[in-house]
């Protein structure tokens, strides 16, 4: 792709592929194997000059503001191509809010003049990169972990799963261990305690984090040290390291560990898929990327389906995951890179001259798109 679009000898223009994260977002090209950008979903506010969220608003007219400010920003700044007269595609999750993707379509067509919108949900594109079409997805981003199976190719919203088991949570345990460690209240930023994180936290076996609530705690790893803004250094022990990311299977009696969503979804599928999804799991989401997790939740699942909870229930023997072609922070992402590059893109997507007609998005969740007479556009959610 080049840099400067008159230098092109192709007179079509690729269609771009926008994954807007709770965190980060993902930007690229369809058709290309890896997004062209990750950022942070943040932007610089045009008139205050103020960096915030891209979904900290009070308004519609300022999230419409704030929405024209990032997707400026991820095109003429990022991959310096103009959206005008474009193919959009747009991965979301199922329960995105009406009104965050009503005035998202809206700043696309009237702002940006594109000529094409197409909303895809995130749990059905992600399996498209592995070719199957029966797949538990387990999301864990950063505000939650989201758990959808898809069967056949149909996501299964009856056995949706969410619980505030994600990045955010980590962080704040994080946080508190941190000032354990150093004996004083750190002013840490979201972003060095998410390098932090990155760089020396990972999932502990399910062997040792028992150890740890016994009288005989098993020995740490190494403690290292963090260069921080207006201190030398601080220290992170072993035990932090090991135990930021304990906050996702909690041991109480509510039952809401990441292991019980997991099985709670499973339970809530068809009796006759049941043993399919639990062979066919998929971690997606960044942090699902933490170095052990993926093993900590097979053993998780191995151990609650002996428990009396689930064992006159849960019929299942193992559990397989997927190692999926790319990063699990972008699987979503080249889902719909790879759905862009395919003709369904020319008679799914929700046209500018549509639009304009009728100035909504179709929804799955509105009766209207889903009586016996909807357009065909109304295949653009589901």
């Amino acid at each position: 792709m080049p840099v400067y679009e008159g230098l092109s000898l192709s007179h079509e223009k690729l269609p771009t592929v926008i994954d807007i994260g709770a965190a980060y977002t993902r930007f690229g090209f369809a058709g290309e194997p890896t997004p062209r950008c990750i950022i942070p979903s943040e932007y610089t506010c045009s008139k205050t000059k103020v960096k915030k969220s891209v979904f900290q608003y009070t308004s519609v007219k300022e999230l419409y503001n704030s929405l024209v400010d990032f997707i400026h920003m991820l095109y003429f700044r990022h991959v310096l191509v103009s959206p005008k007269d474009r193919k959009i595609i747009i991965v979301e999750s199922l329960f995105s809010p009406t009104v965050f993707r009503d005035t998202l379509a809206k700043v696309l067509f009237c702002h940006f003049e594109v000529s094409s919108v197409l909303f895809l949900p995130a749990p059905l594109v992600s399996i498209c990169p592995l070719a199957v079409t029966t797949c538990l997805i387990v999301d864990i981003g950063y505000e939650e972990a989201v758990i959808v199976p898809v069967i056949h190719g149909v996501p299964l919203l009856k056995a949706w799963v969410a619980q505030p088991l994600a990045g955010r949570q980590i962080h704040e345990n994080l946080t508190k261990l941190i000032n354990e460690d150093n004996g004083k209240q750190l002013d840490l930023s979201n972003k060095t305690i998410e390098d932090i994180k990155v760089k020396t936290c990972f999932v502990t076996t399910i062997d040792r984090s028992n150890q740890y609530e016994s009288e005989n705690p098993p020995t740490s790893p190494p403690s290292v040290t963090y260069p921080i803004k207006g201190e030398s250094f601080i220290t992170i022990s072993g035990k932090t390291r090991e135990l930021a990311a304990e906050v996702l299977f909690p041991r109480d009696n509510d039952n809401l560990s990441l292991g019980n969503i997991v099985l709670d979804s499973i339970l809530k599928s068809p009796i006759d898929s049941r043993i399919p999804l639990s062979e066919s799991i998929l971690l997606i989401g960044g942090t699902s990327m933490l170095p052990g997790i993926k093993s900590r939740l097979n053993s998780e699942l191995k151990q609650l389906i002996n428990q009396p909870l689930y064992k006159d229930k849960c019929f299942l023997k193992e559990f397989k995951f997927h190692t999926a072609p790319a990063k699990e922070n972008y699987i979503a992402w080249l889902g719909g890179a790879i759905f862009g590059g395919t003709d369904l893109i020319n008679s799914r997507s929700l046209s500018r001259e549509s639009y304009n007609k009728d100035p909504r998005v179709p929804d799955w969740s509105n009766l209207i798109d889903n009586s016996a007479t909807y357009d065909v556009r109304s295949s653009i959610s589901l």
